[in-house]
């Protein structure tokens, strides 16, 4: 008789860490957005005023969202992505939307990193020479300016295309 040996349950803690992700990039979106939403009854009233069909919400699946104890589906992150003007693969998955690729005779060149200049080589040292609290401070405000830039993709490349 062979002995049955526990697995850890991997998977459950994994898809509630994909949860607070969600969570995090909604509340950013939301911070962000020009719409004044302060709560799970406004994202409720706002989610429910533009989602096609009867795919109504409640202020409690709003408040669930926001705090990461559950995930819309596909449909309602479509939904909130454009009443938010985010992508809606990084508000679901937290990857930028890559502006499309251009059909080119060119062949592919890998990647490789930019030399870094003289005055990025001085920031550098001025980080390093931070307490490490200071460190993840700065770190943390770089994040937001990426993000940032991340999250507005959509609206430059339509505003792009409307202008055409």
């Amino acid at each position: 008789m062979q002995k049955k040996v526990p697995v850890p349950e991997t998977t459950g803690m994994a898809h509630s860490q994909e949860k607070l992700a969600f969570a995090a990039r909604l509340k950013q979106a939301i911070k962000r957005s020009p719409k004044k939403i302060s709560g799970p009854s406004d994202l409720a009233l706002q989610f429910n005023l533009r989602h096609p069909g009867s795919g109504q919400i409640t202020n409690q699946a709003a408040q669930k969202w926001l705090v990461g104890e559950n995930r819309p589906s596909a449909d309602k992150i479509a939904t909130l992505a454009e009443m938010l003007n985010v992508s809606a693969q990084w508000l679901r998955y937290g990857i930028p939307e890559a502006p499309p690729a251009r059909k080119t005779g060119m062949k592919k060149v890998a990647y490789s990193p930019p030399t870094p200049t003289a005055h990025e080589l001085q920031l550098l040292d001025k980080l390093r020479a931070l307490p490490e609290h200071q460190q993840v401070l700065i770190l943390e405000i770089i994040e937001q300016f990426a993000m940032q830039q991340e999250m507005w993709v959509v609206e430059a490349e339509s505003s792009k295309i409307t202008s055409i």
